[in-house]
């Protein structure tokens, strides 16, 4: 399975697309090197819903569940969602700064939503997450290569440890690298120059790794 890389404006064409007023220009637009990883569900622990489209798009209807009076007036957004079925949305031009990561740090640098990508996966730190979503991720993450300097590839957790625990101790860091490296193989065939540009992508391998 392979997909287009996005266009020049930075949306995929593979991904089903909504518009979040939560994204701002970033300060480098060329400095575009970390993926982040998460997890959310609205309400929490149930899948399927409208809820987290409608958080990120500024559009939640507060009084639906009662654990919403407490994303009252939260300003948040993801580039991507990749739902349980492994269907991909996406709210920000992955060009523009996406409001995910908040305070955090990567290898001394703070402020990751400058530099990173983020990507949530629906699910929860008990849930564990579905094969569809780890092929979408690897699909993404080879798209997301042919366009952005990528060199890394962490989860919240890492970059805002004690704060953050998503995509949690059930996200299978090796099943997802194995994923990438099986399509970053099938795509060498065609475009065998993407494959040295692309072999030095670090992922993170489990919960809170040294930095």
């Amino acid at each position: 399975m392979s997909a287009p890389p996005l266009g020049a404006d930075g949306w995929w064409p593979e991904a089903i697309r909504y518009e979040s007023p939560h994204a701002d220009d970033r300060p480098d637009p060329a400095d575009i090197t970390l993926l982040v990883v998460h997890n959310i569900s609205l309400p929490g622990g149930r899948f399927g819903g409208p809820h987290v489209s409608d958080l990120f798009t500024g559009r939640l209807d507060y009084n639906t569940d009662p654990s919403f009076a407490d994303l009252r007036g939260l300003k948040v957004s993801s580039h991507f969602f990749i739902r349980r079925d492994g269907r991909v949305m996406q709210y920000v031009s992955a060009n523009d700064r996406a409001w995910h990561a908040g305070l955090s740090v990567f290898r001394g640098r703070e402020k990751c939503n400058d530099y990173s990508l983020g990507v949530e996966l629906e699910g929860t730190d008990d849930s564990g997450f579905e094969p569809a979503q780890y092929q979408a991720l690897a699909v993404l993450t080879l798209a997301l290569q042919s366009r952005y300097p990528l060199t890394d590839v962490q989860g919240h957790e890492h970059i805002a440890p004690g704060r953050k625990t998503d995509p949690g101790p059930l996200f299978d860091w090796e099943y997802y690298r194995k994923s990438w490296q099986a399509l970053l193989n099938q795509k060498a065939l065609d475009e065998p120059a993407l494959v040295g540009a692309s072999a030095g992508l670090r992922f993170a391998k489990g919960l809170l790794q040294s930095q």
